[in-house]
């Protein structure tokens, strides 16, 4: 079963990623599911295989385990929501990254808002709501000191804190204040324009005083991002994607956040101003990839392109921005709450959802930060 919310209609319950990382996988102090001192059960979906391309449901295996009770600065955890984001496939992939990879036979890593169930901390109760990273599995066993408490309270959902105020909302935010730059009269362009990235990013331009023109994928999402405030919208699967952009971008692209790239990237690089602006998250359209594209080498263009028009081109992972986060919540949290920033969740039921809707994901099948709830 799957189900949207937007911030109209209302949003289920979910946290903010921490850009610090955390143990929870669930692997340590696990006891075998027939000891006789075996504690909670989680169900827990692990890496069985590296995908080559596209990723398949032989790439991961479900299977059972059982945690011991948390030691001292400890807690068990029951996954209420599991976040799902492109940069997971990188994770499967063995290749050189910014992060380790996942190991053959560990649980698939992921974001979770999760209760204590118990806690071996004086800082966290039974029945607390946290923010932590337990991965693609129904119960955890994390360290206190990677957890962050939520407010039941607060006035926004706790799935925000996957999402708009999350590590997507706050990676949006942070390139565009870090590297974007956007001024007052100044075309933004960002891709994949309804995802919890891009959507930010064509908020946060808004709200710098900038045009924002937003490329998405079907008419559907197009006709939200009107909604959501873009200048422009624009289907880049539309025959004339290149003439659509031309006119919604009649002087030019001063900043353009990358994280799609593929022809989205090759129609955008003629329209770049001179001293524009790209900050670089992700390449999404290239994740499945595996062998390199097709066609003439076009790094002499590019290069080319840079230097007269004296671009900046920046790549960045958001834990490099992490002292912001508290800037970034304090700004965005009272915007949410009322409203005035908007955002949608895609929302898939059962951890068993989980590897058909990444697989979506990354084909652009989701609509809106893509959220499992695995327990009420």
């Amino acid at each position: 079963m799957r189900n949207t919310h937007d911030s109209q209609s209302g949003s289920p319950e979910s946290p903010i990623e921490s850009a610090a990382g955390a143990r929870g996988d669930g692997v340590d102090n696990i006891k075998d599911a027939n000891s006789p001192s075996a504690g909670t059960t989680t169900t827990r979906i692990v890496l069985a295989s590296r995908p080559h391309g596209e990723p398949t449901q032989d790439n991961f295996r479900t299977e059972t385990a059982n945690l011991q009770d948390p030691g001292e600065d400890e807690a068990l955890l029951e996954t209420l929501f599991l976040s799902l984001d492109p940069y997971m496939r990188g994770r499967m992939s063995d290749a050189e990254s910014y992060a380790d990879p996942v190991e053959i036979g560990d649980v698939v890593v992921g974001a979770t808002v999760s209760r204590v169930l118990a806690s071996g901390s004086p800082e966290f109760a039974e029945g607390d709501l946290v923010l932590g990273y337990g991965g693609w599995q129904t119960h955890s066993l994390e360290k206190t000191a990677h957890l962050r408490k939520l407010d039941k309270q607060a006035e926004v959902s706790p799935s925000t804190s996957l999402g708009v105020l999350g590590m997507p909302g706050f990676t949006a935010w942070a390139g565009m204040n870090n590297i974007g730059h956007p001024k007052e009269g100044e075309t933004v362009v960002v891709a994949a324009a309804t995802g919890p990235v891009g959507s930010m990013v064509g908020q946060v331009a808004k709200l710098a005083g900038a045009r924002a023109v937003g490329i998405a994928g079907g008419p559907k999402k197009v006709e939200y991002l009107k909604e959501l405030g873009f200048d422009a919208a624009i289907d880049h699967k539309a025959e004339d994607f290149e003439e659509q952009l031309a006119a919604a971008t009649p002087d030019g692209i001063d900043v353009y956040y990358e994280n799609v790239g593929g022809k989205v990237w090759e129609a955008v690089l003629p329209r770049l101003n001179t001293y524009a602006r790209v900050p670089v998250c992700g390449l999404v359209s290239g994740y499945n990839s595996t062998e390199l594209p097709e066609g003439p080498d076009r790094s002499g263009q590019l290069m080319g392109t840079i230097l007269r028009k004296s671009l900046t081109i920046r790549g960045f992972i958001q834990t490099e921005y992490a002292d912001q986060m508290g800037d970034f919540l304090e700004e965005m949290t009272p915007r949410v709450a009322d409203g005035s920033v908007k955002f949608r969740e895609d929302v898939v039921d059962g951890l068993d959802s989980a590897v058909d809707a990444f697989i979506g994901m990354l084909n652009g099948k989701n609509f809106g930060k893509l959220v499992v709830k695995v327990a009420d």
